[in-house]
């Protein structure tokens, strides 16, 4: 009993250890901001791990556009350590930190058109092609075995496309379900995978996609395009002229101004909830492993106990984060849902 107990503390820790960029400072403590940022923030690189003073990253590609010298193409780990490749450098401080800036003819830096494969964009691409796949491989099964019963794997894939389709979709849209049940897949299936890989601390999990305002806000846009574009007349008249008494209309329209206020708060809602509860998992989760590190100069029975106490926390904190990932994907699909449907009455 005793040598698995060891077995998994040292799984644990190797765990911590190997799947989080733990950077020292000059005294030897770690630099928990750091360690945070640089998992929540985009990156040129791919950081991997650290073997004692070696860094292991996977370089990514840089496009850039300069301002009079064009286009150029080349590998990241040429801007390594503050390096400047082909008058660009990477900005070590100021607003632009982490971006690549160039000098202009003035003498200043600034940004140039900036296209580069950043750990994000590759993170995104593998994301897309791993859930391409996940619905062709099922497509493909359901086409083999016409009228049988999956089980395993795919009988939790078919139990969570039955209840999103029946309980979410067309509970939620009403009789025009069908029209708007591809986007809605596609949007719970996305949010689910890019949660469950951020969860997963090892290459080529840990990108924090959803964790990203940006990619939130694209999604929240296209339900916001999806509910307002395809409005009926009755939902627009609720907005600009609903059923409430005319003196909340005339002459001063304070219910048709809190009716288009709200058209433009729900899709910013959406935005929000699912960009901080998923930055906030991962920022926990990593300041509660910090824990183990910070501690190791406080003495052997004080680092002991925090070690068992961090991490419980983070076992904890992964597991709920688990829930959370399902349970955000699932919440942006059902409210995206209820709000293509209101915007439906006829």
């Amino acid at each position: 009993m005793n040598r698995i107990i060891n077995r998994w503390r040292i799984s644990i820790l190797l765990v911590c250890l190997f799947s989080f960029p733990f950077q020292m400072k000059a005294g030897g403590e770690i630099d928990v901001q750091d360690v945070v940022f640089s998992h929540i923030k985009d990156a040129y690189s791919w950081h991997i791990t650290e073997i004692g003073e070696h860094e292991i990253t996977i370089p990514l590609p840089v496009i850039v556009k300069g301002e009079t010298s064009g286009w150029h193409i080349f590998s990241s780990s040429r801007l390594d350590e503050g390096k400047e490749y082909e008058g660009f450098v990477l900005a070590r401080e100021g607003k632009d930190a982490g971006k690549i800036v160039e000098r202009s003819a003035n003498g200043e830096w600034i940004r140039p058109l900036d296209l580069s494969l950043t750990k994000n964009a590759c993170g995104l691409l593998f994301s897309c092609m791993l859930l391409s796949l996940s619905i062709l491989g099922a497509a493909r099964w359901y086409k083999r075995h016409p009228g049988e019963a999956p089980g395993g794997l795919m009988g939790a894939f078919d139990f969570v496309i039955d209840y999103i389709y029946e309980d979410v979709i067309k509970k939620g849209i009403g009789p025009d379900y069908r029209q708007f049940s591809s986007y809605l897949f596609t949007v719970f299936f996305f949010i689910l995978f890019n949660n469950l890989l951020g969860v997963i601390p090892v290459f080529p999990g840990g990108v924090n996609l959803t964790g990203n305002i940006t990619i939130t806000m694209t999604l929240a846009f296209c339900t916001f395009v999806a509910v307002n574009l395809f409005g009926t007349k009755k939902y627009w008249k609720e907005v600009f002229w609903p059923e409430t008494p005319l003196f909340l209309k005339v002459p001063m329209p304070i219910m048709p101004f809190v009716e288009f206020f709200g058209v433009l708060t729900k899709p910013f809602a959406l935005m929000i909830r699912l960009f901080a509860n998923i930055m906030a998992g991962h920022t926990i989760i990593l300041a509660l492993t910090s824990v183990i590190f910070i501690t190791v100069s406080l003495g052997a029975w004080i680092h002991s106990s925090m070690t068992v106490v961090s991490v419980a926390f983070s076992v904890f904190m992964n597991c709920l984060e688990l829930f959370v990932a399902c349970l955000q994907a699932y919440i942006f699909t059902l409210l995206s849902a209820n709000y293509i449907g209101a915007a439906r009455i006829k």
